[in-house]
Formats: C-alpha cells, sequence, structure tokens
C-alpha cells in the first residue's frame, strides 16, 4: 500500500515537474486583422463587387455628361495644367493676384506629364483622362459612403444610402467635373468615413474587452485621417473651412483629452498640409504666399465675388438647395426626422453651411454642392424607413432623376464644348502659303474651354472680364464694354484689315447686330451648334462660327 502511494505521490510530482506544453492558436478574436475587418479600417474594405459596380457605373456617368457647366472647370484646373507641362496657355486674373493654389492643377499636370512622356498626349487623351480619374475617385467616394453607414449602422441602412447617392441627378451631373467643388464632395464622403461620431455600433456576439481593444487601437488613426482629409480639403478649396467648423467643434467638444487633440493631431496634420501647399505654390509662383488666404480674403472677407453678380440672401434656401436636391428633397426632410441622434451634426453642418454662404453676395448651385454626400444619409434613412410606399418613392427616384441626368448631361448647354472640337480641326488644317488660323469668342467671358480641349498653339483672344483691384468706381471689363455697343466695338478694334482674326465665334443673339460687320469684312457662316433651349441675355440657343472669306479661297 505505501509502495503504491509512493508511485502514486512520484507520478504527480513528476508531471507537476514538467514543463507543460500547450498547442499553440492563432486566434482571430482579438487580432488585429479583425480589428480592421469589423471596424473597416481599411481604405476600400471588402466590398468588391461595390467597388467594381460603382468604378463601371461612374465611368458610364463620365461619358454621359458631355455639356458645360461652369467655366472653372476648365479655367481653374485643366488649363492650369495644360499651362505647367506644355508652357503655353492663359491663366485668369485669379493667378496673377495669388488667389489659387496649384495643388489641385497639379493633381491633373502629373497625368498630363505622363502623356507627354510617353508620347500620348493627344487632344482627346487630354480631355478625357483628367474627366476618367475624377470619376474613379467619384466612385470610390460612393463606396465610402456605404461602407460608412455599414459600420456606422447596418447593410440595409447603407444600401439605402448608397442608392441615394447614385441616384442624384446633381451628383451625376458634377462628380465626374474637374471642378474643385466636386473634389471638395468626393473628400466629404471619405472625411465622413473616419469623422469620430458619438457612440458606435456594436454586435452582442462581440466581447466588450475586444471592442475596447480596437477602438484604442483605431480611435487615433481614424482621428488623424479625418483631420488630414480635412486639411487637403481646405487646401483644395478655402472656403471648405465653412462645411467642417461645426464638425471640428463637435469632435473637439466630445474629446477628452482636449489639449492632446490640438497638439498632437490637429497642430501636426496642419503644420503638415500647410507646408506641402505653402511649398508648391513657392515651386510655381516663384515667392512664398498663402493662397488660402488670400482666397478667403477676397471671396469671404472683402466679397468681391458680388463682381461676377449677386442673388437674394434666400436664394440657397428657396432655389439653391432645393434644386440641387431635386426629387430627393421630401426624403430629405423626413430622414431629418428620423436619423439617430449623433447625425444631427451632419444637418448642423448642412444649415450651418447654407446660411454662412447666404451672407455671401455671389452665389452657385455648386458651392453648395459638397453637403448632398451628407445630405444622402437623410435621405437613405428615409428610403429604408418606408413600408408601403417603398417601390413606388423608388419608381419616382429612378424616373425623376434619370430624365433630370440625360438632359442635362447630353442637350443643355452642350454648344460650347462642340465648337471646340470644332476648332481642333484648325490645328490640322494649316498650310504654308494661307493665313495662319486666330479666334476671337465674341462670347461672355471663359464661355468656352481654353489650350486644354484645343493643345495647339493657334492665336485665340476672348473678351475679357477681370475685375477692377484698385477702387476704381468707374471701371468697366471689356466684354461689358463690347455688348454695349457691338458693332462700334468690332469697327474700333479691327480698323485695318492686316488685324482681322480669321475666325468669330459668338452666339446667334449677336448676329444681327453685328451683321454689317460680317458682310464688309467678308465673314461667311462655317458651322452652327445647338447649344441650349433656354437662351439667356447674352447666351443664345446657338452657337456660331464665322471664317473669313480669304482671296485664294474657293
Amino acid at each position: 500500500m505505501e509502495r503504491l502511494r509512493g508511485s502514486l505521490f512520484r507520478g504527480r510530482h513528476s508531471t507537476a515537474s514538467e514543463t507543460v506544453r500547450l498547442r499553440k492558436r492563432k486566434s482571430t478574436l482579438y487580432s488585429k486583422e479583425r480589428c480592421s475587418t469589423d471596424l473597416g479600417t481599411g481604405l476600400l474594405g471588402p466590398n468588391t463587387y461595390l467597388i467594381m459596380f460603382s468604378v463601371a457605373l461612374r465611368m458610364v456617368n463620365c461619358f454621359l455628361v458631355q455639356t458645360s457647366f461652369v467655366p472653372d472647370e476648365y479655367w481653374q484646373s485643366l488649363e492650369v495644367a495644360h499651362n505647367m507641362v506644355f508652357n503655353y496657355g492663359y491663366l485668369t486674373w485669379e493667378w496673377k493676384e495669388r488667389l489659387r493654389g496649384y495643388t489641385y492643377p497639379l493633381f491633373f499636370a502629373s497625368f498630363y506629364k505622363l502623356l507627354q512622356i510617353f508620347k500620348k498626349d493627344t487632344v482627346q487623351l487630354l480631355i478625357w483622362v483628367p474627366r476618367l480619374v475624377q470619376s474613379l475617385l467619384a466612385a470610390l467616394a460612393d463606396v465610402k459612403l456605404y461602407s460608412m453607414m455599414k459600420k456606422q449602422e447596418s447593410a440595409e441602412i447603407a444600401k439605402w444610402v448608397y442608392f441615394s447617392q447614385v441616384c442624384s441627378w446633381f451628383t451625376w451631373y458634377c462628380s465626374t467635373r474637374t471642378i474643385t467643388n466636386s473634389m471638395e464632395a468626393v473628400l466629404t464622403s471619405f472625411i465622413i468615413y473616419y469623422y469620430p461620431f458619438q457612440g458606435t455600433k456594436t454586435g452582442n456576439s462581440i466581447p466588450l474587452t475586444w471592442i475596447t481593444t480596437c477602438l484604442q487601437a483605431s480611435t487615433h488613426s481614424f482621428s488623424s485621417k479625418y483631420l488630414a482629409l480635412t486639411a487637403f480639403a481646405v487646401v483644395v478649396r478655402p472656403t471648405a473651412v465653412i462645411l467642417w467648423l461645426p464638425l471640428l467643434f463637435f469632435h473637439y467638444w466630445q474629446e477628452l483629452k482636449k489639449l492632446d487633440l490640438l497638439l498632437y493631431k490637429c497642430l501636426p496634420v496642419g503644420c503638415l498640409t500647410l507646408g506641402i501647399s505653402l511649398t508648391i505654390d513657392r515651386i510655381f509662383y516663384g515667392e512664398w504666399v498663402m493662397v488660402q488666404w488670400n482666397f478667403l480674403r477676397f471671396n469671404v472677407i472683402q466679397n468681391m465675388g458680388s463682381f461676377y453678380g449677386s442673388h437674394p440672401w434666400h436664394w440657397y434656401f428657396t432655389q439653391g438647395f432645393p434644386v440641387i436636391m431635386g426629387t430627393h428633397f421630401p426624403f430629405f426632410i423626413h430622414g431629418c426626422l428620423l436619423v439617430p441622434k449623433k447625425y444631427r451634426v451632419l444637418l448642423i453642418a448642412v444649415i450651418w453651411t447654407l446660411v454662412v454662404y447666404s451672407f455671401l453676395s455671389h452665389k452657385e448651385f455648386r458651392f453648395i454642392y459638397p453637403v448632398l454626400p451628407l445630405c444622402m444619409v437623410f435621405c437613405g434613412y428615409s428610403l429604408a424607413n418606408l413600408k408601403t410606399w417603398k417601390k413606388p418613392a423608388v419608381c419616382f427616384l429612378v424616373l425623376s432623376n434619370v430624365c433630370l441626368i440625360l438632359y442635362t448631361g447630353l442637350i443643355h448647354q452642350r454648344g460650347t464644348l462642340d465648337v471646340m472640337q470644332h476648332i481642333q480641326l484648325l490645328c490640322k488644317d494649316t498650310h504654308p502659303e494661307r493665313e495662319e488660323p486666330s479666334l476671337l469668342f465674341l462670347m461672355p467671358c471663359h464661355s468656352t474651354p481654353f489650350y486644354s480641349h484645343v493643345h495647339c498653339p493657334i492665336k485665340m483672344h476672348f473678351l475679357e472680364c477681370p475685375p477692377d483691384l484698385t477702387g476704381n468706381n468707374s471701371y468697366v471689363d471689356e466684354a461689358d464694354v463690347f455688348f454695349e455697343e457691338p458693332l462700334k466695338w468690332l469697327n474700333i478694334r479691327f480698323s485695318g484689315q492686316a488685324s482681322l482674326p480669321t475666325h468669330l465665334v459668338f452666339y446667334n443673339v449677336m448676329e444681327q447686330e453685328i451683321e454689317p460687320f460680317l458682310k464688309t469684312r467678308n465673314y461667311v457662316k462655317t458651322a452652327t451648334f445647338f447649344h441650349t433651349h433656354v437662351p439667356d441675355g447674352r447666351i443664345g440657343s446657338h452657337i456660331q462660327v464665322y471664317k473669313r472669306k480669304m482671296m485664294d479661297d474657293r
């Protein structure tokens, strides 16, 4: 018995004294990979098919937009990029006054430079490559908006927010255009994805300790990304600070370590972004200049934008915002009553933006375009909560927006692009024995694109309209002088035969007024292009091209 007892004790002792070897298991419960997957910290997330669909959709969107919207989509981006790479072109007065930064045009100039290096810089590629790149960014922004709602709420709500976004007529009209407002709207979707909303969606099957670990690991990264993107948005368009001020303030207010937020996140991100912007502008301007301050001082503080037109204070509330929302507007109102409390900051940001912009005299639809992704959150909530009327509502939104998409994208204001395709032919039709082609655009200034849509250094001139910055109350720009007395202006300007341009381009509303000049100077109509069904003032329904008949022309 004692022997047995001794053997038992020896067995226990030997077992306890041996090193216990446990089988290694690779647990994914608390892994960084799972944190990234569930919290969506990846760039795009696992939505591969959604990404492919969004990219394809925005590419179709790009080719279905063959109309012009505002001059800035060419003159403040593509024209500047063309001048940066090919060393010829026209820079508007804003660049001479240091009101614009080169960061945004540099983005397109990099693609122009690649085309030049590989000797593929054809005029068609110069036109479409920037548009296609912008389309890709718009598609990724759509996916980010979906991912944000899926992360914060549910796949069902995310689906309807995504539907609202891709169904919006104004988003289709603007998202693929090369204007700073389009880039700002893209950044809006990315920024709210990383924005630290109050409260986080959690699942019952996920341990609390894992949630805490993941949130602690991702909060710093998310905050830094959203702050960096916000800073970049301000660099692209300084007035972007208006939209993001309420969200920045709300983040600061709910942050426990406020001093750390300012010192270790806001200050480094702001200094780095501003430093990059200053360096880029120093390279191209040849001197140190802070264009963001100049832009805000001119457009907001001095309110000099009123030179280009003014609207009543209520315009954004009574016309601007309802128009860009279109048939989404009632769903937006309905969604405002349904969204959780944490999304009220988005509604505050939208209202704040409309109020601030209302104080500025010069108003445009595109200025408030960046708030649309925020509005789609409310529209998605509305559609997700509809029961009986969901299918009729979807059909109504699709049909009403498709009609606007097709008309505004393919018909309305397309003449200014079509006429540039005609002008491209002049670059090929050059003969040594003939006079070198030269064009004069007798239209409101910046009505058409310029060298970025011709890509050859032929002589082109237009009626200029820079504002007076000297305080001269009697100042009248060249365009206004022409439209007051067109025939008189032409006779004075071209008193000698040698100075006549070979081609004149103007809207049909000017045809009768300058007809005597056209006949006496041997101009004949060579082309007519439809522009719009709603001519207004100096803008006609068609664009006319007249060519001066030479002695050797048959």
